[in-house]
């Protein structure tokens, strides 16, 4: 079981609006804040983003070696899984591979692929256990 993942960020502000709206429409529940941070629950597993001040660089490119995204499962349905990538815009998230959503994993994969304004990339599980 994972116990927590930690993102480091470019802008708390940012990532806490981006990042907090997308895991509580997951059903993760805010948890812990601090000035340099947060994070948000989900049973025994949490995720953190914070502006450490040890970072050495003032991005994320998820095509370089390290973190290339993180997959959740989707609540619900396909036409629930649709209506949140509706509102991810207004959240600072953009689809990824448009015109083979939400089938560029394969045809027997449905799921939203988003990144957010600091290149984090989610992608959203619909129907798997």
């Amino acid at each position: 079981m994972l116990h927590h993942v930690e993102l480091w960020v470019p802008d708390l502000g940012r990532a806490a609006e981006s990042w907090g709206w997308l895991l509580e429409r997951l059903g993760h529940e805010p948890h812990q804040h601090w000035p340099t941070g947060r994070s948000w629950r989900a049973g025994a597993t949490y995720v953190v983003v914070e502006q450490s001040p040890a970072m050495t660089a003032g991005h994320h490119d998820r095509l370089r070696p390290g973190l290339n995204h993180l997959a959740f499962h989707a609540p619900g349905d396909r036409s629930d899984l649709d209506a949140l990538v509706a509102e991810a815009s207004e959240h600072g998230w953009r689809l990824l591979f448009p015109d083979r959503h939400p089938y560029a994993g394969g045809p027997e994969h449905c799921a939203a692929y988003l990144e957010n304004t600091d290149g984090f990339e989610v992608e959203l599980v619909v129907g798997t256990a």
